[in-house]
Order: structure tokens, then C-alpha cells, then sequence
């Protein structure tokens, strides 16, 4: 019963982090319509950041996360600005050579003025040691990254279906023409959803640093991970994606746990499965 309880703890954990992770992903591709490869690219230049800021400045954890989160941000507007507008309505094959260029680019980038060594982000002391429920202890910061997976899906629930920012955005989704003319800045909506995204990534490359390193091809590396959460979910959808990453959680640790000879067989497997069965994710639909 330990054993399953551990298991299921650290299914939850891992499932939360590709969650915030990868939902600013589903966003770019269900909402405005960009295969955007370069995402895990923003991931770990947030964790880049954050262990420069930690390690090198002497910044506390709560201070990183908000430096690396904004320094990401920032700069990500002129490359929506400049790069990706041009490749808004674009055939998918131009989408995807353009980001998988800024890509390599970002690793490059990041790289040479950090270094590419793996980069480590030291926790705070209270996220350091094990929390005792009574019956269990589990390490902090894993519930720290379940609390902030679960903070992240109901802020983006009320954000995408209870404010008027999430109306615009469905409404540009739908019928960007119309929406324009009834003065939605089609523009500036996606720029602000590009923001949020990116923001997300970097959010999620920093919380799950423990369990997903950051090292100088991570971009690479889990490219395909948070593509598969998109395509099991149903690009756009936020219960999708939470339901996609806690599946793919559950699988791949199981799995790892049980036959970790196997290596991510498992995940893989369920993604031919779901994919086979709901073409347009568990929760999406038709474009």
C-alpha cells in the first residue's frame, strides 16, 4: 500500500509539472492555431534564468521564479512580434521549420551565455525536506508542484470562461473576421495569449526542474513529451490537457517503476491507442 501510495504521489507530481508545462503548448496550437515547437525552448530558458538568478545573484526561490518568468516573457514579445505574426495562418510544415529553427537558436543562445553544463535551482528550506501526513511522508516539493499544477488549471479555467479577455479569444478562435469587426484586436489577443504561454512554460521548466533537469538540450529532449499531451488531450482544451498529462503521469511512472526496462514504451503505446480511437484528442475538436 506504501509502495502504491508513493507511486501515485509521484504519478500526480509528474503530471502536474507537464501539465503547466505543456498547456501554454495546447493553447498556441488549439487557440491560435501554431504547431510551436519552440516551446520547451521558453521552458528552459525560465529554468535557465532561474538557476543564474538562484546560483549566481543570490536571489531567493520565490524571487527567481518571478525574475525568470518576466525576463522569458519579455523576451518572447518581439519574437511573437517579429517571427511568429508572419507565420499566423501559415501551412503546418512552415510552422514547424520556423519554430523548430528558433529552437536551436534558443538553445544556442542560452548556451553560450550560461553555459551547458546542467543547471540546478535550489529549493527553499521548507521545499527541501519531506511534509509527514500522519500515515506518509511525502517530499515537499512535490506537493508544491501538485498545488501549483492545480492553481494553474483553475486560473486558466476562469481566465479562458469567465473574463472578458477569455471571450475575446474565443470569440478570434471561432471567426477572427467577425470578432474584428466587432473591434477585437485579433493582434493583440494573440499577443497576450503568446505571453500567457510562454509565461506558463517558464513557470513549469522552474517548478519541475526536480524532476525534468535542466540541461542544455532539454528543449529537444521533451519536445515530444508535451506534443503528446496535446495530442491526447485535444489542443485548446484545459481539462484535456490536465487529463492527458495525469494519464501519461500515471502510465509512464508505473511503467517505469514496475519495467523501467522498458523505458517510455508504455506512454508511447497509450498515444497510439488514443489517438487511434479520438484523432482530435480525448477533448478536442474538428478544426
Amino acid at each position: 500500500m506504501q509502495t502504491f501510495f508513493s507511486v501515485a504521489i509521484d504519478a500526480l507530481a509528474y503530471g502536474m509539472v507537464l501539465f503547466v508545462i505543456s498547456i501554454g503548448l495546447s493553447i498556441t496550437m488549439g487557440l491560435m492555431r501554431v504547431v510551436n515547437l519552440a516551446h520547451g525552448a521558453f521552458a528552459m530558458v525560465g529554468g535557465y534564468i532561474a538557476s543564474h538568478a538562484t546560483q549566481e545573484l543570490g536571489f531567493g526561490y520565490a524571487s527567481a521564479i518571478l525574475i525568470a518568468v518576466g525576463i522569458t516573457v519579455i523576451a518572447a514579445i518581439p519574437i511573437e512580434r517579429l517571427l511568429y505574426r508572419r507565420i499566423y495562418g501559415a501551412p503546418e510544415l512552415t510552422q514547424v521549420l520556423m519554430t523548430i529553427g528558433i529552437t536551436f537558436c534558443i538553445i544556442g543562445i542560452a548556451n553560450y551565455l550560461l553555459g551547458p553544463t546542467l543547471k540546478v535551482i535550489p529549493l527553499p528550506e521548507f521545499l527541501r525536506g519531506p511534509v509527514d501526513l500522519g500515515f506518509r511522508s511525502i517530499a515537499a516539493h512535490k506537493l508544491f508542484a501538485i498545488a501549483v499544477g492545480g492553481g494553474v488549471a483553475i486560473a486558466l479555467w476562469y481566465l479562458l470562461e469567465r473574463t472578458a479577455f477569455g471571450i475575446r479569444i474565443r470569440a478570434t478562435v471561432d471567426d477572427a473576421a467577425m470578432a474584428g469587426s466587432l473591434g477585437v484586436n485579433a493582434k493583440l489577443v494573440y499577443a497576450a495569449s503568446f505571453a500567457v504561454a510562454v509565461g506558463l512554460a517558464a513557470l513549469g521548466g522552474i517548478v519541475g526542474a526536480q524532476m525534468l533537469p535542466i540541461e542544455p538540450y532539454y528543449a529537444l529532449r521533451y519536445m515530444v513529451t508535451f506534443l503528446v499531451v496535446v495530442s491526447i488531450g485535444g489542443a485548446g482544451s484545459i481539462q484535456g490537457a490536465l487529463l492527458a498529462c495525469l494519464l501519461l503521469g500515471a502510465i509512464d511512472t508505473t511503467g517505469r517503476f514496475l519495467v523501467p526496462e522498458y523505458g517510455e514504451f508504455f506512454s508511447y503505446l497509450a498515444v497510439v491507442v488514443v489517438v487511434s480511437l479520438y484523432p482530435n484528442g480525448l477533448f478536442g475538436r474538428a478544426a
